[in-house]
This record gives C-alpha cells, sequence and structure tokens, in this order.
C-alpha cells in the first residue's frame, strides 16, 4: 500500500524560499530608497529660481541708484522720485525675501530627503539648516512668507490713495491684522522654544 500523504518539504528548500523573499525584498527597498534623489529636481529647481530672483531684486535696487544719481545730477528731474524709490526699495526687499523663501526650500529638501550638509555645520550660520522635519520646514517657510506679505502691503500702502474715512479705517484695520499676525507669529516661536 503507497503512502498517498503529501510529502513535506525539506528545511532547505524553505530556507531558500526565505532567502529569495528577503533578496527581492532587499532590492525593492534599496530602489525605493534610491527614488529619495528625485529631489534633487526640487533642490535644484528652487535654487535657481532663488538665483534669479536675487538677480532681479539686484536689478531693480541698481536701476534705482542709477535714477537717484540722474535725478542728484539735474538729468532726470522726475517730480515724485521718493514714492517710486522707496517703493521699488520695498518691492525688492519682498522679491529678496520670497528668494530667501526658495533658498531655505531648497537647503530643508536636500537636508531632509539626502543628506546633511556638512559645510553647514562648520559654520556659525547653520542654525538656519536646524531642520528636522517638513513641519518644522513649512513653519521656516511660513515665517518668511507671512514678512514678505507684510513688506507687499507696506509697497501698496505707498501708492495707496486716502479718499474717505472708510479707506481710513479699512487701513487701520490691515495695519492691525499685521500687527496681530506678527503677535501671534512671535508667540508660536516662544511656545515652541519653551516646549523644547
Amino acid at each position: 500500500m503507497s503512502d498517498s500523504r503529501p510529502k513535506k518539504p525539506h528545511a532547505h528548500f524553505l530556507e531558500n524560499d526565505r532567502r529569495q523573499t528577503w533578496r527581492i525584498e532587499d532590492v525593492f527597498e534599496k530602489f525605493l530608497w534610491s527614488t529619495r534623489f528625485l529631489v534633487l529636481f526640487a533642490v535644484v529647481a528652487s535654487l535657481a529660481a532663488s538665483l534669479c530672483l536675487f538677480f532681479v531684486g539686484t536689478f531693480d535696487v541698481a536701476k534705482v541708484f542709477v535714477a537717484l544719481v540722474g535725478y542728484a545730477l539735474g538729468v532726470n528731474e522726475k517730480v515724485d522720485l521718493h514714492v517710486e524709490v522707496v517703493g521699488t526699495i520695498i518691492g525688492s526687499v519682498d522679491v529678496f525675501l520670497i528668494a530667501v523663501v526658495l533658498l531655505i526650500f531648497s537647503f530643508g529638501l536636500y537636508e531632509l530627503f539626502i543628506s546633511p550638509i556638512d559645510a553647514a555645520d562648520r559654520t556659525e550660520s547653520s542654525n538656519i539648516l536646524d531642520i528636522g522635519s517638513l513641519d518644522v520646514l513649512k513653519d521656516k517657510i511660513g515665517h518668511v512668507i507671512i514678512m514678505a506679505l507684510i513688506v507687499k502691503f507696506f509697497q501698496i500702502v505707498l501708492i495707496m490713495k486716502v479718499g474717505n474715512w472708510v479707506d481710513l479705517l479699512i487701513l487701520a484695520g490691515a495695519v492691525g491684522l499685521l500687527a496681530l499676525a506678527l503677535f501671534l507669529m512671535h508667540l508660536g516661536k516662544k511656545l515652541t522654544h519653551d516646549l523644547e
């Protein structure tokens, strides 16, 4: 009478099967981990955009300087050069702040996904790169964006014409809201620092 029970696989076949599964899993995990280098596209693009904005801001300030030299020499006799100069300089500050946002974004993405920046650890200004998570990166970028919006608001206020008391009331309310935003931003920083 023949034995109809199924034969158990040998232990070494099971061990080979496990090794094969681990090998496939290991290869896939290495591939998956390597895809983090796709972040380099965002890092390089943000860095390039930041350099472009730094150039635009510098060019705006240079144009203002040329206009002021012409005004001082009597070549450029614009009547209201003051508002134009202040508006352009404040606009360039806004452009610089957005450039800084992009720079912090590129640094932060690189630090979070690729590797710590060793050169930054050897300098005293490396505290801008204390980015431990995406939440910290978002907070840093959010603070700079709020400052950029405040500067943009100030630029708009310079050219705003106050015609009646409603315009003045709206302006005062907007300034109050900006002050509240700055206070809450400072309070949030203080609370975060106290929790650490």
